[in-house]
């Protein structure tokens, strides 16, 4: 609980110093480089990325190219509500390398995703994927330091951009992350992962620790951010392998909202808890 407490007081306080830092700040040379640019920057060049920034895709589903097919309920009971999307995919070449023998796991996976999927139980979606979730997220940028915050589960991440040699000590859900720029590229490399995270709802999965991430933003333009992340795993994967995609600025969100998704999974992951003889809930009635 300390630890919990720790984490939140540090992603609210960073949260805070970097709103106040732009917000003094930034104004001035948004106004100077309009002419020149659609590209904001921040005052000490940079291109800020502050705002909040969602996908339009079909990668939480699978990265890979995919044709629709059903959801997790037959046709009798959700009809075409959860049935998958059918996309191109986003992953360079199209199909994962994946080691001989390794495919099983996904096939296997993909079978009984809905109960294996991690966030089947609101747990935290790692990197890369909390980017291409169906939801938004938003980016506080600062010389030193840069919190991104993701509307699913609360999850956040603080990406080190004074420490170019930071090690992840332990594994966690959403990694270490340390910053750097490769010009007007911001280049976010993530290590130290559980391995329990998943790459989309078709059970696409890694090993976690040995696992780097490498992600990489490059703003087009003022609304568009061409996103790119390389992984290596090299007990998963015979070689790295990339994908790309577009974020765009969420122009309808002027905040975003909490979507604290425990509250809907208690059941799920704590009714076999519960006293006997007490109520069973279903998810929408309190239960008093």
């Amino acid at each position: 609980m300390k630890t919990q407490l720790k984490t939140f007081f540090a992603v609210a306080v960073t949260a805070a110093a970097v709103s106040a830092f732009w917000m003094v700040q930034d104004a001035p040379v948004q106004a100077q480089n309009s002419s020149s640019s659609d590209i904001p920057r921040t005052p000490d060049g940079k291109p800020n990325f502050s705002g909040i920034w969602q996908t339009m895709n079909t990668a939480n589903w699978d990265i890979e190219p995919h044709e629709a097919r059903h959801g997790p309920l037959s046709a009798l009971q959700s009809g075409a509500h959860l049935a998958f999307p059918p996309g191109l995919g986003v992953v360079e070449g199209g199909m994962l390398p994946y080691k001989e023998g390794m495919r099983a796991k996904q096939e296997e996976n993909k079978r009984d995703w809905l109960r294996l999927d991690p966030t089947t139980q609101c747990k935290l979606p790692g990197v890369p994927r909390a980017t291409y979730m169906p939801y938004p997220f938003q980016i506080f940028q600062a010389p030193d330091g840069t919190l991104i915050s993701y509307q699913f589960a609360g999850a956040d991440r603080i990406v080190h951009m004074d420490s170019p040699d930071m090690e992840p000590q332990v594994d966690t859900w959403m990694g270490t992350n340390v910053g750097s720029w490769d010009g007007d590229t911001l280049v976010i490399d993530v290590m130290g992962q559980m391995p329990d995270t998943w790459f989309d709802r078709s059970g696409n999965y890694h090993s976690g620790w040995d696992m780097h991430v490498q992600e990489r933003y490059t703003m087009l333009d003022r609304n568009t951010i061409q996103y790119s992340a390389t992984i290596n795993d090299p007990n998963i994967y015979d070689r790295p392998w990339t994908i790309n995609m577009h974020i765009y600025r969420n122009l309808d969100e002027t905040k975003m909202l909490e979507f604290k998704c425990v509250e809907f999974v208690e059941e799920l992951m704590y009714g076999h808890l519960r006293a006997p003889g007490s109520p069973i809930g279903d998810g929408i009635t309190p239960i008093h």
